[in-house]
């Protein structure tokens, strides 16, 4: 028998120590955050060329292809307007058509983000099973599809506002940081849902209704000074951390004039939206990164 051990150095070892020894590793294993970071950003090419292929193959079947990217949006400022422009008379908002665009367009960009980010594991389980990858990939290509829709929509954004009387400014050029901002934000956002959205196959079928509540609670089709006329102070200030709010505030205050709006400063908004996104950029990254190894089984 002692022969035998000498003999067979693996001799005795349990299963976990004898991958140990031979560098084996669990398949699927979580690596470090850090690790993961790397290998995510050597993916990068991957990310834009996929969120490419998913931008292009989205309207492939329509006659009108990417033209609907601006339609859309368009078709429902032109339904908003009519009902809380005319009907519900908020078009006594200084530039209602400019004021209620700029907030479907800034909101449309979140809201659809997370739409498809909740189903972005689930709906490439085919892909997932197939090939090694850092999974944050289909999250992060959901948010570049729709950020390259977003460019799109500014540019019609720009002429809308144009023509409905606004001049031209530099502080217009505050929305690069808003939207750069509001990405990063949606980057974490949809890293979370998706991986809630791998875990709770019914969210998918929840989320319309969590995000349609969400957009009549951020000001995107009224004055926001309402917030102050019909809640009190606390409530009101509470609202107004609303981090959909404060980048469609941020829009508004970089493109009009005369927009309505919230009692807080630019100073705050800024801090407000700064604080949004490092804190749901970093933390949506962390909580799917611990969800890694789950993607794809079961």
């Amino acid at each position: 028998m002692a022969n035998t051990a000498l003999a067979d150095p693996d001799a005795g070892l349990t299963q976990a120590q004898l991958a140990a020894r031979h560098g084996l590793r669990v398949a699927g294993e979580r690596p470090p955050l850090a690790v993961y970071s790397r290998r995510l950003w050597s993916y990068r090419h991957f990310i834009t060329a996929y969120a490419n292929a998913k931008l292009v193959s989205s309207f492939s079947n329509a006659k009108l292809g990417q033209l609907w990217q601006v339609l859309t949006p368009l078709t429902n400022a032109a339904v908003y307007y009519l009902i809380f422009g005319i009907v519900l008379e908020q078009n006594r908002v200084p530039n209602f058509i400019a004021y209620l665009t700029t907030g479907l367009f800034i909101f449309n960009f979140t809201q659809t983000t997370v739409q498809n980010g909740t189903q972005s594991i689930t709906s490439n389980l085919g892909l997932i099973r197939a090939l090694h990858f850092p999974r944050a990939c289909l999250p992060l290509a959901a948010m570049l599809t729709q950020f390259q829709q977003l460019m799109g929509a500014l540019v019609v954004l720009a002429g809308i506002v144009l023509v409905t009387g606004e001049p031209l400014t530099w502080q217009w050029l505050l929305l690069i940081p808003t939207v750069l901002l509001q990405a990063v934000f949606n980057a974490g956002l949809t890293m979370a849902v998706a991986r809630a959205g791998a875990k709770v196959a019914d969210l998918k079928q929840v989320m319309p209704f969590v995000l349609r509540t969400w957009m009549y609670g951020s000001g995107v089709l009224y004055s926001v000074t309402l917030f102050e006329q019909s809640l009190p102070g606390w409530a009101a200030r509470l609202v107004e951390l609303n981090p959909a709010l404060v980048y469609i505030e941020l829009a508004r205050m970089s493109l009009l004039e005369s927009a309505p709006l919230l009692n807080s400063s630019p100073t705050q908004l800024w801090l407000v939206a700064v604080g949004w996104a490092v804190l749901m950029g970093i933390g949506g990254f962390i909580y799917f990164w611990r969800g890694e190894q789950e993607y794809g089984r079961g």
